[in-house]
This record gives C-alpha cells, structure tokens and sequence, in this order.
C-alpha cells in the first residue's frame, strides 16, 4: 500500500496480555506500536472445541491453571520472539508481517506459534496500519483485500440471527446448533437489526408464558426446554406471527445442524426419532423440514467428511436454500477445491482463528468468490468484544454475518459496530 506521506509505519514494539473471553476462558490481546506512536489493540476469539482440521492454538496446558487453557505461552512468545522478528517490519505490508509469522511457525498447522497468537499479531497490526492513516479499519482492510480482489464497499452484510441455541452452545436438549432468523435483503441493515431484535423479544414473551426457560446460551440464543427440533422452529414461526413482519416476505430461517456432534457409527441420531438416520435418509428428513418451513439457510446439514452427501443435498436443495458448509471447510483452502469440483456446497463460513491470519483469511475468501461461493463471516461460542469481525465484513462485502443472537455484550458489540458503519458508507 502507499505509504507516501504517512506516519512512520514500521513496527516499534508488540507486547500481550491475557484476558477472559465470553466463556470464560482465556484468549490473548495484543498490541502493536509503531515508530510513529501509532497503535492497534486487537484480541481474538476461541471455540468451544476444535475439529480435526482447524489449525491449532497455542495453549499452556497447565492444569494447575485455568484447566490447562491459559495463553502465557502465546503471550510470552508476541512478547519475545514475534516482537522481535517484526521490530522495524512495516505494519501496513499485511503480507509481509504474517508470512514471516508463518515461516517462523514452519508446521502445517501452526502448532509452533498457534493460530490464536498469529491472529491477534495479524489484527493488531492491521489496526495500527489504520491508525496511522486515522481512517475507518473497514477502508483500510478492503484496500488490502483489494489485491486479491477488487471489491467496492457499498452494503452491509446481511445479519443471520441466532434466536434458539442448541447442540453443545445450549442446554443439552435440542441436537440442531442454531436456530435462526434472516431479514430479507431488500432490508436496510438498521431495519434487519430491528426486526431481529423485536422477533427475539417476542420469544423471550412466549417462552415465558408456556414455562419452557428462557436463560440464554452461550452466543445469546435462548435454550428452551423442548421434545423435539422442529418445536424449536414452530417456536420462531409463531414469534414472527405475533410481530409486524410477514414471513417469507420480510424474514425467513435458518438451521445450524452441526451434524458431526450427533453423527454416530450407526448414523444421524436426533431426539426426534428413536433410530439413527442414514445419510439418505437424513437428507430426505431436511428436505421435509424445507418443504414445511421454507429454510433459506442451512449450516452443516451432515458431518464433516460426508462427501457425497454434501454434494447429494446441494444438488437436491440449492436451488433456493444456502447450502454453508463450516466444519466440512474449516477456512482449509484444499478442502474449499475439493468442494468446488465436487459441488459440495454453495456457501462457506468465514472463522479467521481456524486458520491463523487475515492473509490467509483474503486468499481463502478471494478462491471462495471465484468460484462463486456466498461468504459468512461468523464469530466463535468464546467471543471478546473486539469488533474487527465487523469491519472486516465490510471490507471484504462477505454476503452474510453471523454473530449470534442480538444479545450479550461481545455479539451486540458487533452489531452495533455494523450499525455505526452503515451510517457512515451511506455517506460514501
């Protein structure tokens, strides 16, 4: 990037601190100071667990603290070693600051230095570069994407709401991940956002009166005590006919099945039936669940090395549902090509920790818009309330956001943000 006229970008110091994320758990914040004294502050999510194909995250493994999770051996490393390869390294070459993180790593999967200790490095150092040029981080990380793929800023992606929590983000109960509320796209952002706020008012209201509990999970979702699945989404239908919007017309849902917790050596097994499912049959199970409910969005319909099934229900229900696949990708670049030539999906979600750095992140969504593939920026069950998701959102023009439900500080924090820049390009 031009750097002409600028404050001295070159990297002066990093240094990091632990802190706590929304679970409870430790994660790491890290800053980056230039030689200009400009500074960028970022701090990084967690999973709930890891799949096999995530990059690995640098841990203590002390079980005297924290359960083993603590970070300061991620921390001692920004502190030491990190800083002192990119001391002098100018903050605003993105590429140049993670390939050397990279390289200094020299493992597959980033079991040296850590995807959470990389990212937080990566983010920083993005924020300082936009610090120095006192522009909003959104401008700056679209330029930098800009050299994969030129990209106009000119919308706000569209929110995926997280109303229901179940899987392992809620009480046990329900074997379904999300369930979820979509404004329309004709929608403004700030309309979609009230429209999801109010929607998940009124299901607070309805939980209430029928005694089902309405704690919430771990993303913000309520976690209800229900029999089946579909009393989940019989739940949502009746929220939205009890508010001003038509369903269909001005919202619609979506399904996070995450299909691989309850996957068994005997098949699909969910609440709703006695016997497990085969795949087959699990898709046929979702295309009824479709044909009733009309599904816009589903996330993870099967386990995450079920290929044929992948590419037998996004043959059968493409045509008008977002076939997204998560664990079956996991942000893996040869997993995403496989998945093209195999037709295995038609969305794919955006988690920039399963893979470590925000150059990673572009490449791996500039193949996903080649080849035509919507991109959903997501957050993590362990959230902080960093909002760089947002902007980078933004930046990128990714289809669709997902960061739970309008509730708790760190996923409103995100929202907010994209309530705060859709005022702001409505002004570009």
């Amino acid at each position: 990037m031009n750097m002409t006229s600028l404050p001295d970008t070159k990297i002066y110091g990093i240094y990091a601190r632990e802190i706590i994320n929304s679970r409870a758990v430790p994660t790491i914040e890290a800053t980056v100071i230039l030689n200009s004294g400009y500074r960028g502050t970022a701090s990084v999510p967690s999973a709930m667990k890891l799949s096999k194909y995530d990059a690995a995250e640098l841990r203590d493994n002390d079980q005297n603290r924290f359960d083993g999770m603590g970070v300061l051996k991620a921390i001692s490393m920004i502190n030491t070693d990190l800083s002192q390869l990119l001391r002098g390294k100018a903050a605003d070459d993105q590429s140049l600051i993670d390939n050397i993180m990279i390289d200094f790593d020299g493992t597959p999967t980033k079991t040296k230095v850590g995807s959470n200790t990389m990212l937080a490095v990566s983010y920083a150092a993005a924020a300082a570069a936009t610090n120095a040029r006192a522009i909003p981080l959104y401008q700056y990380l679209n330029a930098v994407f800009a050299q994969y793929v030129p990209t106009q800023i000119h919308r706000i992606p569209i929110p995926i709401f997280n109303i229901i929590n179940g899987g392992k983000h809620g009480a046990g109960n329900l074997n379904f991940q999300e369930f979820q509320v979509i404004p329309a796209s004709n929608k403004t952002f700030a309309a979609g956002y009230q429209m999801g706020v109010e929607i998940y008012g009124a299901i607070r209201k309805i939980l209430a009166f029928r005694n089902a509990g309405h704690d919430v999970g771990d993303e913000g979702g309520f976690t209800p005590n229900l029999f089946t699945n579909t009393d989940a989404i019989e739940i949502l239908l009746e929220a939205i006919k009890a508010s001003p919007y038509q369903f269909g017309v001005d919202v619609f849902l979506g399904l996070d099945i995450a299909a691989t917790l309850f996957k068994t050596p005997q098949g699909y097994l969910i609440k709703d039936r006695a016997n497990a499912y085969t795949t087959p049959d699990f898709i046929q199970y979702l295309k009824d669940i479709h044909t009733k409910y009309r599904i816009l969005y589903l996330e993870d319909p099967l386990e995450e090395d079920d290929w044929a099934g992948w590419a037998s229900i996004t043959k059968d229900m493409n045509t008008d549902t977002l076939i997204a696949a998560d664990d079956l990708l996991a942000m893996n670049a040869a997993r995403l090509e496989r998945a093209v030539t195999e037709s295995s999906c038609s969305g794919m979600l955006i988690k920039p920790n399963r893979i470590g750095t925000i150059t990673e992140v572009f490449k791996t969504i500039a193949l996903a818009k080649k080849h035509d593939i919507k991109c959903i920026v997501s957050h993590r069950s362990g959230e902080t309330n960093d909002t760089f998701l947002s902007d980078l959102s933004v930046a990128v023009q990714a289809d669709y956001v997902k960061f739970g439900a309008p509730a708790r500080g760190e996923r409103v924090a995100k929202y907010n943000r994209l309530l705060e820049i859709s005022t702001q390009i409505s002004h570009i």
